[in-house]
């Protein structure tokens, strides 16, 4: 019983940095769509196992929460974070099996460049994780962040302006739609993921 009064502060942040570091594992497998001739279902397999892995590290994550009496900072707050985290690779996986379901061999030129931009967001938000803990040094992350989700939304734009020029057959259009909309959902979400931390650190500040 009295384990469950000890502050498990160390255990969240361990696990914060993990799921931050499994989107960026997720990055680099979604980066070899751009590879000529990519092995569309070979990678989704990939991002399968990736998905897996990071609502294994949720679950502990809310696990620990259920279990903790003390938590590092509010309880409501982690679990959102957890989410918000979870919800990125679900996105991005969703994006690969829809490739792999459609048979869609190649990306737009637009998407790809989307995908470059959830690198660099993985990037960032795994190097941030680390800092969670001392809530030091943060601000320059949320703001590159909301910088690469705006860069993101422009890329989107011009994707469907040209997606529905007419130059393509509906069927296809709706597949890309469908892809292109998956990977703005995760851009989004690390957006969300960033503005979850911001909020903690002024809460906590």
């Amino acid at each position: 019983m009295f384990s469950r009064l000890k502050p498990k502060s160390n255990q969240f942040y361990e696990l914060f940095m993990s799921s931050g570091a499994e989107l960026a594992n997720a990055t680099k497998v979604l980066s070899q769509l751009l590879e000529p001739e990519p092995d569309i279902p070979e990678i989704s397999g990939m991002m399968v196992e990736l998905e897996h892995q990071c609502d294994m590290v949720t679950h502990e994550l809310f696990r620990t929460l259920n279990s903790s009496f003390i938590t590092p900072f509010d309880r409501s707050d982690i679990y959102l974070l957890g989410s918000c985290l979870d919800d990125v690779m679900d996105h991005m996986e969703a994006a690969v099996h829809l490739m792999a379901l459609y048979r869609v061999t190649e990306l737009p030129p637009h998407l790809r460049e989307v995908i470059d931009i959830l690198d660099k967001c993985a990037q960032q938000t795994s190097d941030a994780m680390p800092r969670l803990s001392s809530m030091k040094n943060l601000e320059p992350y949320w703001i590159e962040i909301n910088g690469l989700e705006n860069q993101g939304d422009r890329i989107y734009r011009t994707f469907l302006a040209e997606l529905f020029d007419g130059q393509l057959d509906a069927l296809t259009v709706m597949k890309l739609k469908d892809i292109g909309d998956e990977l703005e959902d995760a851009v989004d979400a690390f957006e969300k993921v960033a503005h979850v931390v911001e909020s903690i650190v002024l809460k906590e500040s």
